[in-house]
């Protein structure tokens, strides 16, 4: 550890929660330099749905690599490149009668999203973009900006514009429809909110605390976007390459977004990887008006390619994803209803799942409880007070519940100490 205290920069924060030196990752599974076997819930914040190691992409990069494949190549054309696009054309697009134009960004997400924001800017004229409350789009300038969470945006240094904040779906409360508010002073020339360009929007806000938006919220918010001719970009970067049951999370919705940005699991192995796909008429770009060295990841299309091939070619994966995000459901109600005494609640979509806890404090004991038992999983929201399910889509059924087994005796042992506290003393997160 001595190295990573003397030279590494304080800004590291996974590093604090988990403090082992890993060597080694397959599937579902990591292992630290002294053996310590752990079940990983966290998969790289949602880039390894298909696992780590997955041996159906590693024989196909490792064949690329002996082969001389082109690592880099900036935007040119290359072999690899038109096989992920023909691939993801005929898997995803396609099927789904989908038709969009896909640009290659800077390889994380945050670059996806400064690059749709930039697009509606420019085909619109309008400069203003409608975020969400609990809304995480990344913590470059721009996408920051869109961000709720006020630990990233007030690391900013300077004043962060361009945006407008709007409720989003239950933060007002269940039984109010928050796209009223936005049609209302979208209607209204004296509400002070100027002509937007787009609206981006988390069909379930991740790091916002697993808070997803309802299917009649999203229609509704579809229908004020084209009443009063705003584009509809659907941030999908955690959401999205079937994390909460389909590839793309809004398709239960049945909504067309006018553009969607993708990133981490794109890629299949890890490998850092971004897009945006924006309907033809959006694609106005000027040659090189936008661009980065890394747009576009050679070796992360030979995977994406086999992640596509292998589990997107059918029904079958989606529906054994939503088979296991019933499961979860299921178990993480039996333990809230079990633990929480009507303080816990259950969250999300999907294999998109989390355990609203009392306060961070609450969530942090159990997370670092479950880490001394083997698992690794953390925490979202606000104040860090939701227990985030982030499991590899790929897991066993065994290793799912040995998982989910570990939360549960985490919070049971919590739980207990807590009862210890004077009742004067104790506080619930009322989200």
């Amino acid at each position: 550890m001595k190295i990573f205290e003397e030279i590494e920069s304080e800004v590291q924060s996974y590093a604090r929660a988990f403090p082992r030196i890993f060597n080694r990752a397959k599937g579902e599974q990591m292992w630290d330099e002294e053996g310590n076997e752990y079940l990983d819930f966290l998969a790289g914040a949602g880039t390894l749905n298909y696992g780590h190691n997955n041996d159906l992409f590693k024989g196909a990069l490792i064949d690329y690599i002996q082969n001389d494949g082109v690592t880099h190549g900036l935007d040119m054309h290359t072999k690899a490149k038109g096989e992920f696009l023909q691939t993801f054309n005929d898997k995803i697009l396609k099927p789904r009668g989908m038709e969009y134009m896909v640009q290659f960004t800077g390889p994380t997400g945050t670059n996806a999203v400064e690059a749709a924001m930039k697009i509606a800017r420019n085909v619109t004229g309008q400069q203003n973009i409608v975020t969400f409350t609990n809304g995480f789009h990344g913590v470059s300038l721009g996408s920051l900006a869109a961000t709720g969470n006020s630990h990233h945006r007030d690391a900013a240094g300077v004043s962060l514009s361009g945006t407008h904040r709007i409720p989003y779906d239950g933060y007002l409360g269940e039984n109010i429809d928050t796209t009223e508010y936005l049609d209302k002073v979208l209607s209204d020339s004296s509400s002070g909110i100027d002509s937007p360009a787009a609206v981006i929007v988390e069909t379930v806000q991740g790091e916002g605390g697993i808070n997803a938006a309802s299917i009649e919220w999203l229609q509704n918010l579809q229908s004020v976007c084209k009443k009063h001719g705003l584009l509809l970009i659907v941030d999908d970067i955690q959401a999205g390459c079937g994390r909460t049951g389909d590839y793309f999370s809004f398709e239960e919705a049945g909504i067309e977004p006018d553009i969607i940005t993708l990133s981490k699991s794109l890629g299949g192995y890890g490998l850092p990887f971004a897009v945006v796909l924006m309907k033809p008429e959006l694609d106005q770009w000027k040659p090189g008006e936008h661009n980065g060295t890394f747009r576009g990841n050679n070796l992360a299309f030979v995977t994406a390619k086999a992640a596509l091939e292998h589990y997107w070619s059918d029904q079958q994966f989606s529906k054994d994803i939503k088979r296991k995000g019933r499961y979860i459901s299921e178990r993480l109600e039996n333990i809230v209803s079990q633990y929480g005494e009507g303080n816990f609640t259950a969250k999300g979509r999907g294999m998109f799942r989390g355990i609203n806890c009392v306060n961070g404090e609450i969530a942090g004991k159990i997370t670092s409880n479950a880490f001394k038992k083997g698992l690794i999983i953390e925490t979202s929201g606000a104040d860090d007070h939701v227990v985030k399910f982030l499991c590899p889509l790929i897991i066993s059924d065994d290793n799912l519940k040995k998982g989910i087994d570990i939360v549960e005796s985490a919070i049971r042992e919590v739980c207990a100490k807590v009862d210890e506290i004077p009742e004067e003393k104790v506080y619930f997160y009322a989200g």
